[in-house]
């Protein structure tokens, strides 16, 4: 991989647990509970009022524990896979880590859900630790042409949940998983996001990252067909470039041995 290929995406998803803390001098003030207590209380009380038995709570309520970002270059290629202040995973480095180098490679951002989840449980978390991101909010000269990726219409951010609802036209059922495995991409294969509470609360941090960035793996490839689509690659490019990724991981899992075990889930054929 030429380093002289310029960065064109940054490709990134976030893991996130309920911040107990604050849910308990929030919403249960006076009772004393615990941080877990309060959570559990929070999450028995979503789940009696949703319609489909969720318990997931409010996104003003998550704390980021995981960030994990796929640099990729404008030539559609992968450059690197990082899991932000690993093997730390504290929340304040990760979010200031995260904001430091999308405002760095001023490439454009490529989440699933990202407008609606990611980015404003990031900017709350900026405020929360006092993190100056002003490009984000009024867009730099420099590199953004006086434009905000936070505009929900800008190309600075592709929101791919977005793409494929057109704008939460209709219910995309089945979400990244669905999509993934519609073109042979592993997709969920050990835990998912119901998980990611108790694998915290164990101290497990490594494997909630190591998920997150399969997240960000499957991400990727959902990106690729969705150039396709779009016309910027061919099919046939698609597939050169799926396995170029393919050995990129391959020697990239010598670094991450994690990566080994998304291998073992997608055969190129």
């Amino acid at each position: 991989m030429s380093d002289t290929v310029k960065p064109g995406y940054l490709i990134f998803d976030i893991e996130t647990i309920p911040d107990g803390q604050l849910i308990a001098e929030t919403k249960f003030p006076g009772l004393n509970l615990t941080a877990h207590e309060a959570v559990v209380r929070a999450q028995d009380d979503a789940r009696a009022t949703s319609t489909s038995g969720s318990d997931f709570l409010p996104l003003t309520y998550h704390l980021p524990v995981a960030i994990c970002v796929l640099k990729v270059g404008i030539d559609f290629k992968p450059q690197s896979l990082v899991c932000l202040d690993a093997p730390l995973y504290r929340p304040h480095e990760i979010v200031a880590a995260f904001w430091k180098g999308a405002e760095h490679y001023k490439a454009k951002l490529v989440s699933f859900n990202g407008r609606t989840f990611d980015i404003p449980v990031l900017e709350l978390a900026a405020f929360r630790y006092g993190i100056q991101i002003p490009w984000h909010f009024k867009g730099d000269p420099k590199g953004y042409k006086d434009k905000s990726p936070r505009n929900r219409y800008s190309e600075l951010h592709l929101d791919l949940f977005e793409f494929f609802s057109n704008y939460n036209a209709y219910r995309l059922a089945g979400g990244l998983n669905l999509l993934s495995k519609l073109i042979g991409i592993p997709g969920k294969f050990e835990m998912s996001g119901a998980n990611v509470y108790s694998m915290i609360q164990t101290g497990n941090y490594a494997a909630v990252n190591e998920y997150c960035s399969f997240d960000v793996l499957d991400t990727y490839f959902v990106l690729l067909r969705t150039r396709v689509l779009t016309g910027e690659i061919t099919l046939f490019q698609e597939e050169h470039l799926k396995k170029e990724a393919h050995e990129w991981l391959h020697a990239e899992s010598e670094k991450q041995p994690h990566l080994k075990r998304y291998l073992e889930k997608w055969q190129v054929p």
